[in-house]
């Protein structure tokens, strides 16, 4: 491959970076671009034009399995040479190497997880605290590590970041304390400590920085406006004042703030380093020009410089759906059903995603979706290799494939040794058994393609054990329940945000302009996960019968407006549902109201309104009656906002009536006919009159 065939197929913006061979470069990629694409291409070039040998280059990302993909991405391009690894592994294969020369002895054991030692912390303190507040202590103790804050001085710090700790700040710095005593007793290293360490050997002994520094002279960081300060610290320590450095990443997509992840060294790039080429990646490539116009909307009203509006590559596709529930139950029922349809249209359950804000969120769309015989994976729930049917198939296959004679079949074989434990010819109808058999079946299937591609067994074992060390599961089927963090870097077919509420998005606790503004920010990635099936929904209670408070995100006003038809010609509206009507205007001035109240009456608070009073006392004489008859408050029927919008307007069909803002079918049907025969009998009197 010659270095101009590289470039061949790129888009003139990822041309551009592919070119740009040189650093510093920063590369503002929004959602879709090909930024994976433009790097890779990137490093090829540079490595096909002789600017760089192929060992010299250090590509650094965020997960593994996105780094498995840019090994695999270069060597289809001809240059396997380059080492693609997270921050942690590149500085924990650093640090062991040079552990024994610099410090002596066996370098220090690596804990997954902070739990068990701030279990013995508390112990150590006589500190008892269950097991999710232990998950948010160790949070806070992450993220004092990667601000690089000691247990000394965490309050003062955690007080000035405006963080409320799970418990007071001084148990906090006393845990983090004894957690940190423990750890350097028993010789471990959290991840924090591998990134800290491996800066300070390079700090403190010139000849291993040398020594690093003369192996990698090319950096490429990948998702830059994720990096926290401890990584950029080792970053820096890496680089030795070159400024060889090419940076990726989306503003847009700073959704990890609270890790102490921040974008100011994405968007002060180019103060940092004057000299920097900064390139834009603006065309998206996976979503519809429908999608793409809804995520523009939402970042229109963002407090940022740095929106990256995209513009659409694909061909049309359907409208975004909004729609609106009773409750929850009712809402997951709704998905089901859509979800349903989809796969029935051809969708295959693998490419549709439900979305939420928090996984607490996940159960009543776990039990709609086994009630409905719709498989599903719940995403941050174990690792696909680490589930027991997984581990269990891949010893079986290892132990097979070392005892293979030349003639045996891939696909037989592999079907033959699963099928010994548990899978079948049908799917089993749901619960557990439907998720060991999909994981089984997504192995099956896996070695069908690895057959046609002329694979035999020990081939298939080889190509499981590279999958597992780069967390590359093989596609199971069915359909993904994620949290909207957890979603980031994935994309789907189909996509249902479920949930948009103020108080879950934004989430209650955000309270600061910057925190709403992150928010924001999450439920863009939501959307801009989706290639071309999109919808947005939420519930107004939480349970059937519960008291219908809530209001859809403040996110999505003046975005939800479309006629009825139209979003019923893309989702049916099943009976506890309705689409969302288009942006309220004054209907006497046309202003476009924003307050609640003046929404529902369809006028602003200050423009004249003609309507029955006799009428307005009979519906509150009404509503009084109903309310001792059933025992409730008579604000749970219809508020006085409510009853004075239907004075005015005189609803006498049903169309009438649900266009009041905040009255859904519920209502109508319980109260429609009583409203409906109010309404005529003050028209007939006025008729007479």
């Amino acid at each position: 491959m010659e270095p101009d065939d590289v470039l061949a197929g790129l888009d003139p913006e990822q041309r551009e970076v592919a070119q740009a061979v040189r650093g510093p470069v920063c590369v503002l990629a929004g959602a879709g671009t090909g930024k994976t694409r433009a790097i890779t291409h990137r490093i090829a070039h540079a490595v096909r034009s002789g600017v760089v040998d192929a060992q010299s280059v250090l590509a650094v990302t965020f997960t593994t399995r996105a780094a498995g993909e840019l090994r695999q991405r270069l060597r289809q391009l001809g240059t396997p040479g380059v080492q693609a690894r997270t921050f942690h592994a590149a500085a924990l294969r650093q640090l062991t190497y040079f552990w024994p020369r610099v410090i002596g002895g066996d370098p220090p054991r690596v804990i997954e997880s902070k739990l068990p030692l701030l279990i013995d912390a508390c112990r150590s303190i006589r500190k008892n605290p269950d097991r999710s507040e232990l998950r948010d202590i160790a949070s806070e103790i992450e993220w004092a590590k990667v601000t690089q804050v000691g247990p000394e001085d965490y309050a003062e710090a955690a007080r000035k970041a405006g963080r409320t700790p799970p418990v007071p700040a001084e148990e906090v710095f006393r845990l983090y304390d004894a957690y940190e005593t423990l750890r350097r007793d028993r010789h471990l290293v959290d991840f924090e400590t591998i990134l800290e360490l491996t800066a300070a050997v390079m700090t403190e002994h010139r000849e291993v920085a040398a020594q690093i520094r003369q192996q990698y002279r090319y950096f490429v960081v990948d998702e830059y406006q994720d990096v926290n300060p401890l990584q950029k610290l080792l970053l820096d320590t890496w680089l030795g004042g070159r400024d060889d450095l090419c940076v990726v990443g989306d503003p847009n997509q700073t959704i990890y703030s609270f890790t102490g992840a921040t974008p100011r060294y994405l968007t002060g790039f180019s103060v940092e380093h004057p000299a920097a080429a900064v390139i834009k990646l603006v065309r998206d490539y996976r979503s519809t020009p429908q999608v793409v116009s809804l995520a523009n909307r939402v970042l229109d009203k963002a407090r940022t410089p740095h929106k990256l509006a995209l513009i659409a590559q694909r061909p049309d596709g359907p409208e975004p759906v909004f729609a609106e529930y009773d409750d929850e139950p009712a809402e997951a029922e709704g998905v089901a059903r859509a979800v349903k349809k989809l796969a029935d249209g051809g969708v295959p359950t693998r490419e549709i995603a439900v979305l939420f804000r928090v996984n607490a969120q996940s159960e009543v769309y776990e039990q709609a979706f086994a009630k409905a015989g719709i498989p599903y994976l719940l995403r941050g729930a174990d690792r696909f290799f680490e589930r027991p049917e997984v581990r269990q198939a891949v010893v079986l296959l290892r132990g097979a494939a070392r005892s293979a004679a030349d003639d045996d079949e891939l696909a037989p074989t592999v079907h033959h040794i699963l099928a010994g434990i548990g899978l079948t010819p049908e799917a089993p109808g749901g619960g557990k058994a439907r998720e060991k058999w999909e994981s089984l079946k997504a192995l099956a299937d896996l070695a069908e393609d690895l057959a046609a591609e002329g694979g035999d067994l020990p081939a298939f074992v080889a190509e499981l054990e590279r999958r597992a060390s780069e967390q590359h599961a093989p596609p199971v089927e069915g359909v993904t329940l994620a949290s909207l963090h957890a979603a980031k870097g994935l994309e789907w077919d189909a996509v249902f945000l479920v949930g948009v509420t103020d108080g879950m998005l934004p989430i209650i606790y955000a309270e600061t302009p910057d925190q709403i503004e992150e928010e924001r920010r999450l439920l863009y990635v939501g959307i801009t996960r989706a290639r071309a099936h999109l919808a947005l929904s939420w519930a107004l209670a939480r349970s059937p019968g519960g008291r219908r408070s809530r209001r859809p995100s403040r996110f999505l006003d003046g975005l939800t407006g479309r006629p009825a038809e139209r979003s019923r010609a893309s989702s049916p509206a099943p009976k506890d549902r309705r689409a969302v009507a288009a942006p309220v205007s004054c209907r006497i001035c046309a202003k476009t109201l924003v307050a609640a109240a003046e929404q529902k009456l369809g006028r602003c608070a200050g423009c004249p309104a003609d309507y029955d009073e006799a009428l307005l006392e009979r519906l509150k004489a009404w509503r009084t009656g109903v309310a001792k008859e059933t025992k409730v408050p008579t604000y749970v029927i219809f508020t006085d906002v409510t009853l004075q919008a239907i004075a005015e307007r005189a609803p006498t069909s049903e169309q009438d009536l649900l266009a009041i803002t905040g009255i859904g079918r519920v209502k109508l049907d319980r109260y429609g006919e009583a409203v409906f025969a109010l309404c005529r009998a003050a028209q007939d009197q006025t008729e007479d009159a």
